[in-house]
């Protein structure tokens, strides 16, 4: 159960922006003998981000990393906001929402590691998993049951959904 604040400001919600190493992602790098890095998505996760978009509200992923299997699982699931080996999360943030004309207090973001505090320091519903480092959760409105890439993100876009159907 959420407290009725919050409910209200995953209704005004605009604009998901996800991290993805440790929140579409259990954290975790996978390589094969070649080499070749591999990453593992959760299927619900998938879902939830589908029902998000259904329900109007744009997603959006944002990641240090620049591994090609990011963009080839954003296509699958109709995200076509994808930025990959990015070292300023926020000034790549900034630039979403301005030119989606959304603004920051529209803006939920989900972060793991501190490479994600000023981003989510600047948004109006800054949210984290279970399994984010402390020094995030301090700084969440909201953190998860669910670890990341375990049904984290189907449990925030579960909460935005039903935010959305729902008259305050």
């Amino acid at each position: 159960m959420i407290s009725r604040e919050l409910r209200e400001k995953l209704f005004n919600v605009k604009l998901l922006v996800c991290d993805v190493d440790g929140v579409l992602t259990d954290g975790g790098l996978y390589y094969t003998e070649n080499g070749q890095e591999l990453k593992r998505f959760d299927v619900k996760d998938g879902q939830g981000i589908k029902l998000t978009l259904t329900a109007g509200i744009v997603v959006a992923f944002v990641s240090a990393s620049n591994s090609n299997a990011i963009r080839i699982r954003a296509k699958n699931l109709g995200v076509e906001l994808v930025f990959t080996g990015v070292t300023d999360k926020f000034a790549c943030l900034s630039e979403i929402t301005q030119r989606l004309r959304i603004s920051l207090n529209e803006t939920a973001y989900v972060g793991d590691d501190i490479n994600d505090i000023l981003a989510l320091r600047k948004v109006g519903i800054p949210l984290s998993v279970a399994d984010a480092v402390e020094s995030v959760k301090e700084i969440s409105c909201y953190t998860t049951e669910r670890r990341g890439g375990r049904g984290a993100i189907r449990e925030i876009c579960d909460l935005l959904v039903d935010a959305h159907q729902k008259s305050l």
